[in-house]
């Protein structure tokens, strides 16, 4: 995997596509002590705490949820439509029953203390910094009502960015 080290603020691609049009594989855990990634297309990128900071949210019922409760590093990998196919994979199968990478056809790779792909376009490495859940009684109704009926309640994750790397042309 050819990556180079840029700033955050040198990526310059819109984050509303990148997130919610292109998806995302979100992936906590470690080599060494196992991971799992899942496809995600919520989240938001900006700054908090005068630090460049990614949001993502990971519903208790994920097999993500226990590696990023475990774990103080997490990954945000952006991919080209290439990938799409990939990302739909791991999106409707668990870690919990195959191997997702594998199935998908996706070579992870150790980068700094989390996991990616070498597949991957662009990735985000982050520490957590916060996490809370979102109070479903707090939300509006309309959201609530197409959200939560099942009670299957999101985990907000704040993470600073703590590196960034871009394929290599």
């Amino acid at each position: 995997m050819a990556m180079k080290k840029i700033s955050p603020n040198e990526w310059g691609k819109d984050v509303f596509d990148a997130i919610g049009k292109q998806w995302f594989l979100l992936t906590a855990g470690t080599e060494q002590s196992g991971w799992n990634c899942m496809t995600c297309s919520w989240g938001a990128a900006g700054v908090l705490w005068n630090k460049p900071m990614l949001t993502c949210y990971v519903r208790h019922s994920r097999h993500t949820y226990g590696f990023m409760e475990q774990q103080d590093t997490f990954t945000v990998s952006l991919f080209g439509e290439a990938q799409r196919k990939a990302l739909s994979f791991c999106g409707s199968h668990s870690g919990r029953d195959c191997d997702k990478a594998a199935e998908a056809g996706l070579h992870p790779v150790q980068l700094d203390a989390g996991m990616s792909f070498a597949e991957a376009e662009l990735v985000f490495v982050c520490k957590k910094r916060y996490a809370a859940d979102l109070p479903v009684s707090d939300l509006p109704a309309d959201v609530a009502a197409s959200f939560y009926g099942d009670s299957d309640t999101h985990r907000m994750y704040i993470g600073e960015i703590i590196a960034c790397y871009q394929k290599a042309d």
